[in-house]
């Protein structure tokens, strides 16, 4: 159903009504007059008039063919024609079967295209008085950002901002994996082969440095255990016993118990890291209220773990590592503690959750996290909920596909990814080349303006290639479909906005709210009909944690605002009145699709 909306002015504020609400009024009003029956609001069920009908809202009639004991068309006519004469708002109708499709008056779109004009932050709720915390991003500290993380950033960056839309107060948030394993092979590596390189020496982003360790670790470490079988041991003794395993874990082990050497190597290399994200996340448009590191947090889970076990919520096998038996419940058992006391992902995802709830008053938590973790948070929901902590149940996994390549999945450690830098770069280049001719047809613009738009173009095609897909389907990445200015890509909708502009700019009327009575053509009011969709957008893109519900609805309206411009004038339309509705018309959906895109993320160039 869309959401149409008529204004009406009550002691000098503006109210808001849903159309549909009255429209529901007069509907009740006329199969009580017509059928001495009292229907209730539930029975009346309106959709917007199928393209290849006339009308605007289609209302199924179905439910009192029964009551008015008539032929489905006929009760659809007795309905229309009462409408028609005892109300300013329904225009004509026409019956098929049992639908009856009604036209709207050209005073119905006036009032509503007046009002969205007249709204500030048209489509955005207010505040519903609840925090939502969103957590999106979690990288390792011995790598930099990839691909995935391109799609993770992106969806929970874009998630906040549309629950923000629908009222909720929204704290952005990260878990920086610190700490483990992984981190203290990329420190190995660097003390073994780095020869004290540093950001600095080598020219590199500190992310990139530590990566590349990372992944000379995982060379040499599978040259050891190629060896050691060559040597007739058994593989997988041979991955547990390789020299360069056993150093990566006694150097954990010296971690976890303080010693100097080992942490100030690691605030060292961490701190390289941390730079080296933070540049790309501002490159990429996201941004976080609050950053957690499990360094800070695993030691908080550890004793939430040992609460448990002592009582008696887990046990503790022979070998000293503790495990929780979640058999009952149609799992299996969970390691928590390693058998050197060396904590796990759940254990510091134990602890995170306990600090985060003790920082803010959160009623609804939300983890951005790929499909592959999907068993990884019911345990933890388990977990949580047997610890005693009442939102254990309650936390969401918005959990959605990965980012495929044409040769298969991406590898960290053996250094097959797409790094996220890199990728940027490559958008940015290539919108540059495909943009060329039109921006160069800007004879004011300056180089570093065309840089600007650039790199505005680049990496909206980069983020609407992605979000763009249902978030819980795998993706195959594609960057030369995504920057193509024509169909369903970033670079068509901002372009669209930037024709719709440099039309305002052109324009001699004064732009505002429109008191002329206009006949309005179809594609006029189906695109006034398109924009009062803006809001139930927003409320079905919150529903369901879905950018791709934004834009879809951003694509739409765009594509349908360009058949337009392509069938009609604008600025040479000669009816003054006529005029000033299409560029007010105008002005609404490129405010609409900037705000729209901003949900996403995107920046929407004035000029392209």
């Amino acid at each position: 159903m869309c959401s149409l909306i008529i204004k009406l002015n009550v002691h000098g504020t503006y109210l808001y009504i849903m159309l549909e609400q009255i429209l529901t009024r007069h509907i009740l009003k006329a199969v009580e007059k017509l059928y001495s029956f009292t229907a209730e609001p539930k029975m009346i069920q309106l959709q917007k008039t199928k393209k290849e009908f006339e009308g605007n809202l289609t209302l199924v009639v179905f439910p009192f063919v029964k009551i008015a004991r008539k032929a489905p068309v006929q009760v659809a006519q007795e309905i229309g024609d009462w409408l028609v004469s005892n109300t300013k708002e329904i225009e004509s109708y026409n019956a098929i079967q049992g639908f009856l499709n009604l036209s709207l008056s050209n005073s119905v779109w006036i009032d509503t295209l007046n009002t969205i004009h007249l709204t500030p932050d048209y489509g955005f709720k207010p505040d519903n008085g609840q925090l939502m915390m969103v957590e999106y991003s979690s990288p390792n500290t011995n790598k930099p950002l990839h691909l995935g993380h391109v799609r993770n950033n992106l969806l929970g960056y874009s998630i906040a901002k549309i629950q923000e839309a629908n009222g909720w107060t929204v704290v952005k948030t990260n878990i920086v994996n610190d700490r483990g394993i992984h981190i203290c092979k990329s420190m190995l590596a660097w003390l073994k082969w780095g020869e004290g390189a540093t950001p600095e020496s080598t020219g590199m982003k500190g992310d990139h440095l530590i990566g590349d360790y990372y992944v000379r670790f995982d060379k040499e470490y599978r040259a050891q255990v190629r060896q050691m079988c060559e040597q007739g041991m058994d593989e997988e003794q041979a991955k547990k016993e390789a020299p360069l395993m056993l150093e990566a874990q006694d150097m954990l082990r010296r971690w976890e118990q303080g010693d100097k050497q080992v942490r100030e190597l690691w605030e060292m290399m961490n701190a390289w890291v941390y730079k080296g994200f933070d540049e790309t996340y501002s490159r990429l448009g996201v941004s976080f209220d609050k950053i957690y590191y499990e360094s800070n947090t695993y030691l908080i889970g550890k004793a939430e773990v040992e609460r448990g076990l002592r009582e008696g919520l887990f046990y503790r096998k022979d070998d000293g590592s503790v495990w929780a038996d979640l058999r009952s419940d149609g799992l299996d058992e969970k390691l928590l503690l390693r058998s050197d006391g060396t904590s796990v992902y759940m254990t510091q995802d134990i602890g995170t959750a306990k600090l985060r709830y003790q920082d803010y008053k959160i009623d609804k938590m939300v983890y951005v996290v790929g499909n592959e973790q999907e068993y990884h948070f019911k345990v933890l929901s388990l977990l949580l909920d047997r610890l005693g902590f009442s939102f254990g149940k309650d936390l969401v996994h918005f959990s959605y596909g990965m980012v495929e390549l044409p040769n298969g999945k991406m590898k960290s450690r053996e250094g097959t990814v797409v790094d996220a830098d890199e990728l940027m770069d490559r958008m940015i280049a290539d919108a540059k080349e495909v943009s060329a001719d039109k921006v160069l047809k800007l004879t004011d613009i300056t180089s570093q303006e065309a840089d600007e738009i650039a790199r505005k173009v680049g990496l909206g095609a980069l983020k609407y290639f992605i979000l763009k897909v249902d978030p819980r389907k795998n993706m195959l990445f594609n960057p030369e479909e995504s920057i193509d200015f024509n169909g369903n890509t970033g670079p068509f909708i901002q372009y669209t906005f930037a024709r719709i502009n440099s039309v305002l700019r052109k324009a001699e009327d004064e732009i505002g709210e429109i008191k002329d009575d206009v006949v309005l053509n179809d594609k006029e009011i189906s695109l006034v009909q398109r924009l009062t969709e803006f809001p139930q957008a927003i409320e079905q893109a919150g529903a369901a944690f879905s950018p791709a519900e934004i834009a879809n609805y951003c694509y739409n309206l765009a594509a349908e605002f360009n058949s337009f411009y392509h069938d009609y004038s604008i600025l040479g339309e000669e009816n003054g009145a006529v005029r000033r509705f299409r560029l007010l018309l105008s002005k609404s959906i490129a405010e609409v699709l900037n705000r729209a895109m901003g949900l996403l993320g995107i920046e929407m160039p004035e000029r392209m």
